[in-house]
């Protein structure tokens, strides 16, 4: 099946490399192009993208609004959104993250991460750069600022769930996540879905930011 890719960065030539570099894996096609955060909203409903590369520092509408804007609509659930940005300072991977993005990635990233990210990605997996993953957890256990009712709404998990939790903010895969428990990857990812849909987010990487924000789950534990 081929991955449809939207490009969204407001350099030209950027969009251009990644194209090119994109359009060369067979399973991976570019269906379009966008300047601004509002031309990326705009395309990810025409062009029915299935992962959005999506730059944080564009004119107008940013990344993480635009972001914000495509997982919040309901016609466009199964689209997913990989930020590409040169910066990886730690405010703009949590507003990423809080906004729904599924990843999050330097510009700089070799060629096999970026297509295994995106692959990772619309396959309904979260995934950060260790710069990124770092950053994220010293900074939520720093500032825990979650609001009480997602801490209420932990406790409507059931055990296997809260299980499941546990290993989705150890950044494992639903393969991985299988294998540890002895169950299937499609009961895996049923778990996920249900922690999602219980907890109100839109992504796995919304997954672990709830989890260690309320504290639910620390380094090393």
């Amino acid at each position: 099946m081929t991955i449809r890719v939207l490009l969204a960065d407001d350099h030209a030539l950027v969009r251009s490399s990644f194209r090119m570099l994109i359009e060369s894996e067979p399973d991976l096609e570019v269906v379009g192009e966008a300047a601004t955060g509002y031309e990326a909203v705009r395309l990810a409903r025409s062009a029915c993208a299935d992962v959005v590369l999506m730059d944080i520092r564009m004119p107008g509408m940013d990344g993480i609004a635009a972001t914000r804007a495509i997982t919040a609509d309901q016609g466009l659930t199964g689209v997913r959104v990989l930020m590409m940005t040169t910066f990886e300072a730690d405010e703009y991977v949590f507003q990423a993250l809080r906004a729904g993005a599924s990843g999050f990635l330097g510009k700089g990233v070799d060629l096999p991460d970026l297509f295994r990210a995106i692959r990772l990605v619309a396959a309904g997996e979260c995934l950060l750069s260790p710069g990124a993953t770092k950053a994220l957890i010293n900074r939520y256990l720093a500032t825990p600022d979650m609001p009480s009712t997602a801490a209420a709404e932990l406790r409507s998990l059931t055990t296997r769930e809260r299980q499941v939790l546990v290993l989705v903010a150890a950044g494992l895969s639903n393969d991985a996540i299988a294998e540890q428990l002895c169950v299937s990857p499609s009961t895996a990812k049923t778990h996920v879905n249900r922690i999602m849909a219980k907890l109100g987010v839109g992504s796995r990487a919304q997954l672990v930011v709830i989890a260690y924000q309320t504290g639910y789950v620390r380094p090393g534990a």
